[in-house]
């Protein structure tokens, strides 16, 4: 396999790395976009990168060398989140696909209690959003400017995952977006009801 994983010592050995590798790139996509060496060994300190909820990863390309950071999220509870981190230089490279495949077979292959995997990213992340569909992950939710942004406006935050039977199978399983039907005349718009008598005329023009 091209990418493999090796778990990284976050308060040991691997700490000078781990800061190093945080500081030195930036991630314009995430929420912290410039993380300060402070606010890695706070997240040292507080088991963000290793503990009953959180496992990290150095990532390892056969021909490239390390190449990224990856931490499996929420572990506990049934449901894993990942948060993803490429080196600046191994960018575009078309090399997330292959990691979030490795990913996604490290956590169905040795947690056999776990149905499903998932993730969050903002809306214009469209590189990350092109891998989710290549992957065989499916879009689940669109949070209307649900992603903080700082220093400017919210951006939607899009939801992705993928069941395990998709990832046994290699098909996707999807549903229908707009599966309850509303008529103009059942909906309420902000300020404003449908009166009793728009109520009555739309009775009426149905033949109730």
């Amino acid at each position: 396999m091209t990418i493999s994983f090796t778990r990284l010592d976050p308060a040991g050995q691997d700490r000078a790395a781990l800061i190093d590798f945080m500081t030195r790139n930036d991630f314009p996509f995430h929420v912290g976009v410039h993380p300060s060496a402070a606010d890695v060994e706070g997240a040292i300190g507080k088991g963000a990168y290793r503990d009953e909820d959180n496992d990290s990863f150095w990532i390892d390309h056969r021909e490239l060398g390390r190449i990224g950071f990856l931490r499996f999220e929420d572990l506990s509870e049934g449901t894993p989140l990942f948060d993803l981190r490429l080196g600046g230089p191994f960018r575009g490279r078309g090399l997330g696909v292959p990691v979030l495949s490795a990913a996604t077979a490290h956590v169905f292959s040795p947690m056999p209690s776990v149905n499903r995997f998932e993730d969050q990213t903002r809306e214009d992340n469209i590189a990350m959003r092109k891998t989710f569909v290549r992957c065989g992950w499916l879009k689940e939710a669109h949070y209307r400017e649900g992603w903080p942004v700082n220093g400017g406006a919210p951006l939607a935050s899009t939801a992705y995952s993928i069941l395990r039977r998709d990832w046994e199978t290699g098909q996707t399983t999807t549903f229908v977006w707009d599966d309850l039907p509303v008529r103009s005349t059942d909906r309420q718009t902000l300020g404003h009801d449908v009166s009793p008598a728009e109520t009555t005329k739309e009775a009426q023009h149905h033949g109730r």
